[in-house]
């Protein structure tokens, strides 16, 4: 499983610019990002290649942060491979509180974050149908 990191922020101008500034001058890398929004605040969510030191700088920086368990998968990058691992997971009950898309790591498949209710089942059920997932340290070094 893959640690992301999330920072609540206020949505106002400059605020989400501080956080790839403060983790690129302690020389940490964003692998994936994705941020859900109202009109007073956000979460922006980050994958990243060393979670507990990203998390430490930015807690000593004053954001307010968290670590949540997610899921690096491989999906077929053509026409109708996100909605073949959707269909399985629907079809085993798995529900997904949220995704949004990775880099690839080559030209035939594509890396979606999901977020599950149960991780552990999830990954057995991406075993059993042979949908393979990353562990952490693979993708940290993506």
């Amino acid at each position: 499983m893959v640690k992301q990191i999330s920072v609540f922020l206020e949505n106002k101008a400059g605020r989400l610019a501080s956080v790839p500034r403060v983790l690129g001058n302690a020389g940490i890398n964003i692998r994936a990002l994705s941020i859900a929004d109202t009109s007073d605040f956000g979460i922006l969510r980050l994958i990243v290649n060393d979670p507990p030191r990203a998390y430490q700088i930015l807690k000593e920086s004053g954001y307010t942060v968290s670590e949540t368990e997610v899921m690096a998968v491989r999906v077929p990058d053509s026409p109708g491979g996100l909605a073949g691992v959707l269909e399985v997971m629907a079809e085993a009950g798995i529900n997904i509180e949220y995704l949004y898309a990775f880099i690839g790591t080559t030209s035939e498949d594509a890396l979606v974050i999901f977020k599950v209710e149960n991780v552990d089942e999830a990954a057995k059920l991406f075993i059993a149908k042979g949908i393979q997932f990353l562990e952490d340290k693979e993708v940290y070094a993506l």
